[in-house]
């Protein structure tokens, strides 16, 4: 569980990170050992576009990735990411033939969890272990390099992330897209194409969202 490279010098793998693998190591975690670090691998700080910030990682073993919303080619969607997906389609018309965000992550999409670790069975168990500091470190990081897009999806991503994005960042806070809330502001919300506009204006690629 070596931190990636160029993420490396951020102040959390100093501390807690210690503390954090050693109360890891031989537990059975999900998403594993090769996986928990897989949205700072996916890209650089400087690649950082946009910032999509989920809670802990799927506590089913074979269907977290390590990225946020994202699961394995083979698992069946979960119901937060068939909303997403029916909002994608809602908005721009198409949305990925799996439930693998990977192709969002190497375009710039930053789908990072709060706590990237979790035990079988027991959602938020980690929550409370200090992980949410290397969200906000990682984010402050990319914001370092360049203005993002923030897509904040309910009060635990809008409350993580408080007082990281400035003037210059795009901020679409709404409504989670589990069933439960769903409907209280994200669906119609069209996030995906108002990012893309975003981008374009400011003379950058859009992002695939259908990839």
């Amino acid at each position: 569980m070596t931190p990636p490279e160029p993420w490396a010098h951020l102040a959390f793998f100093a501390d807690p990170w210690p503390a954090i693998r050693d109360r890891l190591e031989g537990t059975g975690f999900l998403p594993g050992p090769d996986r928990v670090f897989a949205a700072l691998e996916a890209l650089r700080p400087q690649d950082v576009r946009v910032v999509i910030l989920g809670q802990d990682p799927y506590p089913t073993p074979g269907h977290a990735n390590g990225l946020a919303f994202s699961v394995t080619p083979e698992t069946p969607l979960p119901r937060s990411l068939r909303n997403i997906y029916a909002e994608l389609r809602d908005d721009i018309g198409a949305a990925p033939q799996t439930g693998d965000l990977s192709p969002w992550a190497r375009q710039g999409v930053l789908l990072l969890n709060s706590a990237l670790s979790v035990m079988p069975g027991k959602a938020g168990v980690h929550a409370a272990w200090g992980w949410h500091h290397l969200a906000r470190q990682a984010v402050a990081e990319a914001q370092a390099h360049g203005p993002l897009a923030f897509l904040l999806w309910g009060n635990h991503a809008q409350k993580t992330l408080a007082g990281l994005p400035t003037d210059r960042d795009l901020v679409i806070a709404t409504a989670h897209p589990s069933p439960l809330s769903a409907r209280r502001g994200f669906f119609g919300s069209r996030p995906f194409s108002r990012i893309n506009a975003w981008l374009t204006a400011q003379g950058r690629a859009p992002i695939d969202w259908s990839a």
